[in-house]
């Protein structure tokens, strides 16, 4: 072989790493962080993507009453590599954001309890922030547990802001989980914040779920995220839901909805929520129970059935 093809050989492989590189870096989930301001409240937003976070439309999740966003909808698993909502989102094309509300996380934490309207106020901001900073006019939301809602609340008093929204393990106030709640009532009345060990991080899984539908390696994985970040749990949150629900009115939430759960969650049940569903004025509306999953249906078997009804729904043009 002359030098010349040597060269044009080399020339080609080179070519063709570079482009190998470039396609991968486009394709690799990258993430950022964020800080945004509602009155004297820190919020902090976690951002994921890939390629460029321009031109993509914009998903913001919304945590329960236990875990901050990133915790709640970014686990890194090994064993369980598709396991992060917000990773699977962000390689379908959507700018993916998770906040933190007040009291939970990296946020400000208040030292006196905060209300449901003070976490939809949190939430307004967070969503004004990142359609100002991606420029687009409305978001996709998607709530979970005690986010359902402030969230549900934010959608009531701003549906211009909303395309579509999702509405993940909507609390009842008959639920097995709010009953067993309110025996704690004066607890909650006392303590802003309490502590939790991580191994009591755990339980939720297991509530009605059986023990064949969980990861234990995502259980742990977990339980440590929490224990880390949340080292003091705000129980704003559990005195909320104890003394005031129901907090919705279907009729105000006007913009396309899902309702999903998973078939042995504690808080959220056909009986409760069928009613609730029928009342939605939006057509463009749907009902979806998961199988072998519970209240942490995004980290446990049906897991994947979850994330393709929720990339279903989001990616939907009409």
């Amino acid at each position: 072989m002359n030098l010349a093809k040597v060269l044009f050989m080399a020339l080609l492989c080179a070519y063709f790493s570079m482009a190998i590189a470039e396609k991968n870096s486009a394709n690799r989930v990258q993430g950022a962080e964020h800080w945004v301001k509602n009155g004297d409240v820190n919020i902090y937003v976690w951002e994921k993507f890939t390629g460029s976070p321009k031109n993509k439309p914009v998903i913001m999740l919304a945590h329960g009453s236990a875990t901050a966003g990133k915790e709640s909808f970014d686990l890194g698993v090994p064993s369980n590599p598709d396991i992060s909502l917000m990773d699977v989102l962000a390689k379908q094309g959507f700018d993916v954001f998770a906040l933190d509300i007040r009291g939970f996380g990296r946020s400000t934490h208040p030292a006196d309890h905060f209300t449901t309207e003070d976490a939809a106020s949190d939430l307004n901001a967070a969503v004004d922030f990142v359609m100002n900073a991606r420029s687009v006019p409305k978001v996709k939301l998607l709530a979970w547990s005690y986010a359902t809602q402030y969230g549900g609340l934010f959608v009531m008093a701003h549906p211009e802001k909303v395309d579509r929204y999702v509405s993940y393990a909507q609390m009842g106030i008959d639920s097995i989980d709010i009953a067993k709640r309110r025996p704690n009532l004066k607890m909650y009345q006392e303590k802003v914040y309490i502590q939790i060990p991580e191994a009591g991080w755990h339980g939720r899984f297991y509530s009605l779920t059986p023990k064949e539908d969980n990861f234990p390696e995502v259980v742990d994985a977990y339980a440590k995220s929490a224990a880390a970040i949340e080292i003091n749990t705000a129980t704003s949150p559990q005195l909320e839901l104890v003394t005031k629900l129901p907090m919705l009115n279907a009729a105000q939430i006007t913009v396309p909805t899902m309702i999903i759960h998973g078939e042995y969650d504690d808080v959220a049940d056909t009986k409760q929520l069928l009613p609730f569903f029928e009342q939605l004025p939006n057509a463009n509306k749907r009902y979806v129970v998961v199988p072998n999953a519970g209240h942490m249906m995004m980290y446990q078997k049906g897991y994947s059935i979850f994330q393709q009804a929720v990339t279903d729904y989001f990616k939907e043009r009409f």
